[in-house]
């Protein structure tokens, strides 16, 4: 068991969060779903990116951060989309002891980072047709990861949703790349929690 702090995509705590809370509590794992829209939620990428544009990417990494702040170290941070970037950005400050991210990752230095804390571990699964996708985001941070000795592993997906766990979104949502995630995502959680506990 472990804690789990859980950011949300650009849309916000939709359903494929909640369901993602509620896979990890019932394998045991205490789970914080850290809100930063205070309960506003979107339909559409425009209107919620130009939420985002509004609010600031600075003030959204600070609200994470201090969404966290209460945690006792060790949590494991995970996000979806622009929430993994988030879950990112929370790892860096030496307090995780695993990344598990969705639909996204940036390159360290557009979070003002250089290298990877080597003993956080971390698991990434995108959609291969995700039009959302950014592949050299991805690679660079995959790369700075491996290149600090930090456990990486890279799953892809024959789907094109980009929130593909999401049963709310069904032009995007794919049940058997969904359950196949959390089986991944899952024992990633459960080592991690092992490995933590053996320290």
């Amino acid at each position: 068991m472990t804690t789990i702090a859980l950011f949300h995509s650009v849309l916000g705590v939709r359903p494929g969060v909640l369901d993602a809370a509620d896979r990890l509590r019932a394998a045991g794992h205490q789970v914080r779903v850290v809100d930063q829209y205070d309960g506003r939620v979107f339909d559409d990428y425009a209107e919620a990116g130009a939420h985002v544009d509004r609010v600031g990417f600075p003030a959204l990494m600070a609200a994470a951060l201090e969404g966290v702040a209460d945690l006792p170290d060790g949590f494991v941070a995970a996000g979806f989309s622009n929430g993994a970037g988030m879950a990112e950005h929370v790892a860096l400050q030496g307090r995780c002891t695993g990344l598990l991210m969705v639909s996204g990752a940036l390159p360290l230095a557009m979070l003002g980072a250089d290298t990877w804390p080597s003993r956080v571990p971390v698991q990434l699964h995108a959609a291969e047709a995700d039009p959302l996708r950014h592949q050299e985001w991805n690679d660079d941070f995959v790369g700075a990861a491996r290149a600090s000795g930090a456990p990486v592993a890279v799953f892809d997906y024959p789907v094109g949703g980009h929130l593909f766990t999401d049963p709310s979104l069904p032009a995007e949502y794919d049940a058997a790349a969904t359950e196949l995630l959390w089986t991944r995502a899952l024992a990633f959680c459960a080592a991690v929690g092992a490995q933590s506990s053996a320290r």
